[in-house]
């Protein structure tokens, strides 16, 4: 798509306003952008000194959290990243924000925002445990060629469903 301004270029931009109740947008490139005032990330000078400083201080996290241990199951950070597995329940309460920045990283965000898992109600499952065993008993009758209570273990069957 071509910049709506100089309609040389290709978008980097959407700049939306609203004006008088109307909302506009505005599909710019880089140059047009800047023109108008808007920074873009590629747009903003860099110091070299400043990226050195953020290197340093993201390695010095990624040191001080490798040394983080589950004081349950002493599961470490590193192990969690080597395998992707974590030792037990209480590392996610170890490893709570590492674990908030990578769900943040693959999902987009830390906060669910998809559909709940309600628990099935307890009436449904003793009827889905008895509907089991009588499935088992109506099998284990057939094979003993015992037809008659194996007639009335499926009508049972019959009346739970």
């Amino acid at each position: 798509m071509l910049c709506d301004q100089c309609k040389e270029r290709d978008v980097a931009v959407l700049l939306t306003t609203i004006e008088d109740n109307a909302v506009r947008q505005l599909h710019l490139c880089e140059k047009c952008a800047a023109e108008r005032g808007v920074e873009t990330p590629t747009a903003m000078p860099k110091h070299p000194m400043g990226d050195f400083l953020q290197a340093v201080q993201e390695q010095s996290l990624v040191l001080q959290e490798d040394a983080v241990r589950c004081a349950f199951c002493s599961t470490s950070l590193r192990e969690f990243r080597a395998s992707g597995r974590l030792g037990c329940a209480h590392c996610y309460g170890a490893f709570e924000r590492s674990l908030r920045e990578l769900l943040r990283r693959v999902h987009g965000s830390a906060r669910h925002v998809g559909s709940t898992y309600h628990p099935p109600s307890p009436a449904s499952l003793q009827k889905r445990t008895t509907l089991l065993e009588l499935r088992d008993r109506l099998r284990r009758a057939v094979e003993t060629e015992q037809f008659e209570l194996a007639a009335s273990i499926r009508d049972q069957i019959r009346v739970i469903e």
